[in-house]
């Protein structure tokens, strides 16, 4: 299919999670793009036309507008197949989609603490983020950025379960990801093999804007994880034009492993008790995840992430159903994916995104 030659209108910030990962993407495909930042009067603008006061949006030249990374991605695929980040083998296809799934939505939790709770990150990205998104807002500087933190702490910290005695294991979710990545860097460039893959761009929305970035937990990725420091640098500045015929690895590597174990101990069981608490209508829920107790915000955006990946898994053959299932009962993640009775998000019925309406993260 063809696609336009005028970039694309990317709103976001140069810091944001997801600005990060779509720029890596649309960088990968040869895509033209310019990124905007997401002053008052855009998110005025964004949330009018996607329904959703979040970012990244992006606006079509042909006026038509987009939200949400992932299924962006999949539509932007449908114009610009080759090189396809989304394996041409459908169990890979399929794992990539719930490791993507689990390093988007999983990994935002100790990516925001970190930002946020340290003093020294959180003083760096308040100036940042009111330097470039809030330029025209006539407060004294020193307020904006006290604002700043302290919605973000709300919201993405204490709101989100952080406190005294979760914040040791929110921590450890990133320690572990650091030690499951640098296992599979040790032996290849990318997740899959010589070029990057979804479950790539997936893991690259924390690691690169966040954690990569961020004083604290950047001075702890250089220090216990080298391999994923270059594998960053190598993310951005990957082009389909050189590595688009890179081989990939065969059926789903063995490294895997840990990220699949994680993803069924931790993850998973989270998503099932998420889509309880929205079935029962309550706002806030409480679940133990690796023996840990979190009170946690009822997502149903996140509902909708487990009832995409369910999909997905559907959509198989038989015989990719079957290897599907045996890789992910082995690694535990069989049962919790199916746990939850007939989750019911009522995002999207019609199948549009990313076209639309949005949905936010958090809220019921």
């Amino acid at each position: 299919m063809s696609f336009p030659a005028a970039p694309l209108r990317v709103y976001g910030s140069r810091i944001s999670y997801y600005t990060g990962k779509l720029e890596a993407y649309l960088r990968y495909k040869e895509i033209p793009y310019e990124c905007i930042a997401m002053t008052p009067r855009f998110w005025r603008t964004v949330t009018e036309k996607t329904g959703a006061a979040q970012m990244p949006a992006v606006e079509l030249p042909d006026g038509r507008w987009l939200t949400d990374t992932t299924p962006i991605i999949d539509w932007l695929e449908t114009r610009r197949p080759e090189p396809a980040v989304i394996p041409a083998d459908p169990v890979q296809a399929f794992t990539s989609r719930l490791v993507e799934d689990y390093a988007d939505e999983w990994l935002w939790r100790p990516a925001m603490h970190y930002r946020w709770s340290y003093r020294p990150d959180a003083m760096a990205r308040s100036r940042a983020l009111v330097d470039e998104l809030t330029p025209g807002v006539p407060l004294p500087g020193a307020l904006k950025r006290l604002l700043m933190r302290l919605r973000q702490r709300t919201y993405y910290v204490r709101g989100d379960g952080v406190t005294r005695a979760t914040r040791p294991h929110v921590e450890a979710a990133y320690f572990r990801a650091l030690d499951q990545l640098e296992t599979i860097f040790d032996a290849r460039p990318f997740l899959l093999g010589a070029r990057p893959t979804l479950a790539d761009f997936g893991f690259f929305a924390s690691m690169f804007r966040h954690f990569g970035l961020d004083p604290t937990p950047s001075a702890i990725m250089r220090e216990r994880a080298p391999g994923v420091w270059a594998w960053l640098g190598r993310t951005w500045d990957a082009r389909g034009t050189r590595l688009g015929n890179g081989a990939l690895v065969a059926g789903v590597p063995a490294d895997w492993a840990r990220i699949l174990g994680e993803i069924g101990s931790a993850y998973l069981p989270y998503l099932n008790a998420n889509a309880a608490a929205l079935r029962a209508g309550r706002r806030h829920f409480d679940v133990d995840i690796q023996g840990v107790r979190y009170r946690l915000p009822t997502s149903r955006y996140r509902v909708w992430c487990l009832e995409r990946l369910r999909a997905h898994f559907q959509t198989l053959d038989e015989r990719a159903a079957a290897d599907a299932r045996a890789l992910l009962e082995k690694h535990g993640c069989w049962e919790p994916l199916w746990q939850a009775e007939a989750p019911c998000s009522g995002h999207d019925p019609d199948g549009s995104a990313p076209f639309g309406r949005g949905l936010g993260v958090y809220g019921i």
